[in-house]
């Protein structure tokens, strides 16, 4: 039996032929694996399963591989691998400050890509007990029972409310923009309306969160998104 017949990648690639070839050369060193077309798609199936790598591409249809780096980075401690045409230096830097364990250029080899994941999950850290958990201070967003905790009182938001503050949370200090905040909290990339459910949701977080988190812990980038402070 093979050290890597227990871990699991998920595979995140719209290209169903480069998805293919990815799978394929996993499997060689025994990796089992799961795939995703969409960034949304593989962030739900990573708060809902254990994965032991990630391979994303960087040119998604609905989010950048890089900001979705940002946001598992934040949440969980798998080595992430990036696979990209954009070889460009600049392209590659920003991967891997990111967060990113590696960033490999297409065309690659798939034998090449295969040893360098085997290599990032034995090198990894791999999960830890706070994976899945988003932090910032006090504050404590479990993705797995969808629970949120200031200090050790717990928090009564609405699965609505939640997904907004994990937004913002997993990108500390960087602008989420209304057309993300859309996608990933309402699912729905209609902006007809949804500036308006935005509102609504930030003016319902700051009233029911008053007097237990800072007053400007949500802050409005006007024109651009919403951003959560450091803590």
């Amino acid at each position: 039996m093979s050290q890597t017949e227990a871990w699991k990648a998920l595979v995140l690639d719209d290209d169903p032929h480069i998805a293919s070839v990815i799978t394929f050369s996993l499997e060689t060193r025994g990796f089992s694996w799961e795939t995703a077309s969409t960034g949304r798609e593989a962030w739900a199936m990573l708060r809902k399963k254990h994965f032991d790598l990630a391979v994303l591409d960087v040119m998604l249809p609905d989010m950048s591989g890089v900001d979705l780096t940002r946001r598992i980075r934040a949440a969980f401690s798998i080595p992430i691998i990036l696979v990209s045409a954009l070889g460009e230096e600049s392209e590659r830097i920003a991967g891997l400050e990111a967060g990113a364990d590696d960033y490999i250029v297409k065309p690659f080899s798939p034998r090449e890509l295969a040893l360098r994941a085997e290599l990032a999950v034995k090198h990894g850290t791999g999960a830890t007990p706070n994976a899945g958990l988003v932090t910032n201070g006090p504050l404590s967003l479990d993705l797995q029972s969808g629970s949120a905790v200031w200090d050790s009182e717990r928090l009564d938001l609405t699965d609505i409310e939640f997904r907004f503050l994990v937004a913002l949370a997993s990108r500390i200090g960087n602008v989420v923009s209304i057309s993300d905040l859309l996608n990933e909290v309402w699912q729905t990339q209609e902006i007809a309306g949804g500036r308006d459910m935005i509102k609504s949701t930030v003016y319902r977080l700051r009233k029911n969160l008053a007097g237990i988190t800072p007053p400007d812990l949500i802050v409005n980038v006007r024109g651009l998104g919403y951003s959560m402070q450091k803590l």
